[in-house]
C-alpha cells in the first residue's frame, strides 16, 4: 500500500489536524463561499504573520511572489475573503478557490487542482502557533499559495500536475509527491544572479527562509529524476532544495516527464 508523507509520519500523539481527511459533501467554490466571523485577534494574527513574513522575503522570494501579493490586494490589516480572492485569481489565471475544513486527503486535493481549483482553508492559527504551527491554515494558503496561482506558467504546470495525478499508480504517487514537495511548497527559482523563493512552504514560515537563505540547505539544479528520487520529512527543515531557471522550465520538464510515464497521454 502506497501511503503519502503525512501518513508514514503519523504517530500516535500526531495532532488530528494534520491527519488528511476525505470530503463527505460538497464545499463551496467562488462567490459560494461565506466570510467567517473573523475576531480581532484573528485579523490580528494575520497582520502580525503578514509584517512579519514581508520583513524577511525581500530579496528572497521570487519577483512572481511580490507580483501575485499585489494582484490580490493582500495587505496587514485583515484576512482576505477567499470569494475575493477566488474572483481575482479567476481574472488572472482561470482558476477559482474552494473552501474546505481542513487538510485534504491527496485524492479529494488532486481532483480539485486538476480541474483548476485550488483548496483552502479560512480559519487563522492562534497566538501560541504564530512561530510554528504543522497544521494548515488560511496564511499558508493565502499568503504562501496563492500569489504563484496569478502567475500562468505555474498555474498550468499545477493544474497538469493535478491531472497527471489522477492516472498515477503506486510508485508513481510517491513521485509525484516528491515533485509537488520540491515545486509547489518548497520550490526555488533563479531571480536575476540570485535564486527567489517560490514554494508556499518557505514563503509562510520564518523558520524556512532564514534556513533556505543562509546556506542551510543544500541547492541543487531543478531536475524531475532528481527530485523523483530525493525523499522528504514533513517535519524537519529541508536539507536539499531544487532551484529552477523558470516557470516554463518547469512546464517542459514535467510534461516530458508525466508523457514519458503515460499519464499525460
Amino acid at each position: 500500500m502506497v501511503v503519502s508523507a503525512y501518513e508514514r509520519a503519523a504517530g500516535d500523539d500526531i495532532d488530528p489536524r494534520c491527519i488528511p481527511q476525505r470530503l463527505r459533501e460538497k464545499v463551496p467554490v467562488g462567490d459560494e463561499i461565506t466570510v467567517p466571523d473573523y475576531t480581532e485577534q484573528d485579523h490580528s494574527n494575520w497582520g502580525h504573520l503578514f509584517r512579519r513574513q514581508l520583513d524577511l522575503l525581500p530579496g528572497h522570494a521570487s519577483d512572481a511572489f511580490f507580483e501575485g501579493v499585489e494582484i490580490l490586494g493582500m495587505n496587514k490589516h485583515r484576512i482576505p475573503d477567499l470569494s475575493d480572492l477566488s474572483q481575482k485569481i479567476f481574472n488572472a489565471t482561470g482558476w477559482k478557490i474552494a473552501r474546505i475544513p481542513g487538510l485534504l486527503h491527496e485524492s479529494d486535493f488532486l481532483k480539485m487542482v486538476s480541474q483548476r481549483i485550488f483548496p483552502s482553508t479560512d480559519y487563522i492559527r492562534g497566538v501560541s502557533e504564530l512561530d510554528y504551527t504543522p497544521a494548515p491554515d488560511c496564511f499558508h494558503d493565502m499568503f504562501g499559495h496563492m500569489p504563484l496561482l496569478t502567475q500562468p506558467a505555474f498555474a498550468d504546470y499545477y493544474q497538469m500536475f493535478g491531472q497527471a495525478s489522477l492516472k498515477a499508480k503506486g510508485s508513481q504517487r510517491i513521485k509525484l509527491e516528491r515533485l509537488h514537495w520540491f515545486t509547489v511548497e518548497f520550490g526555488l527559482i533563479k531571480t536575476g544572479a540570485d535564486n527567489g523563493i517560490y514554494g508556499a512552504g518557505i514563503l509562510s514560515s520564518k523558520n524556512e527562509v532564514g534556513h533556505a537563505m543562509s546556506g542551510g540547505a543544500e541547492i541543487v539544479k531543478f531536475s524531475t529524476d532528481r527530485i523523483t528520487s530525493q525523499d522528504y520529512d514533513v517535519w524537519r527543515l529541508q536539507p536539499t532544495l531544487f532551484v529552477l531557471d523558470s516557470f516554463e522550465q518547469l512546464v517542459t520538464e514535467f510534461r516530458a516527464w508525466a508523457e514519458a510515464e503515460s499519464l499525460l497521454n
